[in-house]
């Protein structure tokens, strides 16, 4: 503070030539932060901005990346380089607003962010509080969309923010050989991100949310569902899977004569798995919109660094879970206001499911399900 103090002080002369570097010297300290995040842009290339303060840390659980402008040649090496200083750390979010570029670097940048597990979304940094709307808006264009689709987890635009191409992206014959070969390596259909985009009168094709979602371009932080399959007897098992950003969710089925279990795990940390159980007011499935298989209390345990729902359950309802658009398992709070768990989109294993309730039939037949009575 006493050089700040010195700095502002009016001087002159020799007071003023020698006291000179001290203030330079001091105002760079101060200053790092800032200039470490732009010292290696130019007039024309990509601006990268990091923001990973500890309330920032705190607050998302990721170091956030903001990159605008336009996708130059260079952009790839300066982005590597802030990931080898460790200023860019794996894992971050990375927040687009980028008006088109060079694809070729738009492509390398997507395989930085699948390699370091990082996550895209179109985004721009905190505005002024008078900014216009399109301050505020995030426009991600032509070569941008190859850098966002190397995300491993994929935001699909919300408000006023847009990703698309610029004139409708080639496909097949027309398409270059590294771009789809790029596609592919990050596990997206050529042929499906032609049929997101809409033609707009701007002369851009702009693609929507609801249609990324289903044709996978955005993940909205989930990572497809998985299914694992012993269907030979006496005990066939299947396990489902799903990643999320911020944990794993997985349910195994496992049917014996006389018996089947289905069990939902949530990995969320050894700490937490530990507190969930202990507050447990209750603990049950859901098929879709139907509760089923509720327990007060003592129904979740904490196994490793999951907690664990347990139940046993009809063989004749597992048809029910075979047809069902989601299954969910909960955890109740002793509060309302909390509730831990997950809901998998099980209709996108169908075909898994209905192999494995005929492997269980097989291996030990149940008789037929009971009508309710009425």
């Amino acid at each position: 503070m006493h050089l700040v103090n010195i700095c502002r002080q009016p001087i002159s002369g020799r007071r003023a030539v020698r006291n000179a570097p001290w203030c330079f010297l001091m105002l760079c300290c101060l200053m790092a932060p800032v200039f470490g995040r732009t010292m290696h842009e130019q007039r024309g290339q990509l601006k990268i901005q990091v923001i990973s303060d500890r309330m920032t840390v705190a607050m998302t659980g990721y170091p956030q990346v903001y990159l605008q402008g336009e996708i130059d040649a260079g952009a790839p090496q300066r982005f590597q380089a802030l990931i080898d200083s460790g200023h860019i750390t794996a894992g971050s979010d990375v927040y687009l607003n980028v008006a088109g570029g060079d694809p070729r670097a738009g492509m390398a940048l997507g395989r930085m962010f699948r390699a370091a597990g990082m996550a895209t979304h179109l985004g721009t940094p905190r505005p002024p509080k008078r900014a216009s709307v399109a301050q505020k808006t995030a426009v991600c264009v032509d070569a941008c969309v190859y850098a966002y689709l190397g995300g491993l987890y994929r935001w699909a635009p919300s408000g006023m923010d847009r990703i698309g191409f610029s004139v409708p992206p080639p496909t097949g014959a027309n398409a270059l050989p590294d771009v789809q070969a790029y596609l592919k390596e990050m596990g997206i259909d050529p042929a499906a991100l032609a049929a997101t985009t809409t033609p707009a009168q701007t002369g851009r094709t702009w693609m929507t949310a609801e249609r990324m979602m289903a044709d996978g371009m955005a993940n909205n932080g989930k990572l497809a569902l998985t299914a694992t399959t012993n269907l030979s007897a006496p005990a066939p098992s299947i396990e489902l899977r799903q990643v999320e950003r911020k944990g794993t969710h997985r349910v195994t089925i496992e049917c014996r004569p006389g018996q089947t279990t289905v069990t939902a795990f949530d990995e969320v940390g050894t700490q937490r798995a530990r507190q969930v159980a202990a507050r447990s007011a209750r603990s049950y499935f859901q098929l879709g919109d139907k509760l089923l298989l509720s327990e007060l209390r003592d129904g979740v345990v904490a196994e490793g660094d999951a907690f664990a729902i347990r139940r046993s359950y009809p063989p004749a309802d597992l048809v029910d879970l075979v047809s069902a658009w989601s299954f969910s398992a909960w955890v109740d709070g002793r509060s309302q206001a909390f509730r831990d768990g997950f809901s998998m989109p099980v209709h996108a294993v169908h075909q898994q499911l209905s192999d494995y309730f005929y492997a269980c039939w097989r291996a030990a037949p149940w008789p037929p399900r009971q009508k309710k009575p009425g």
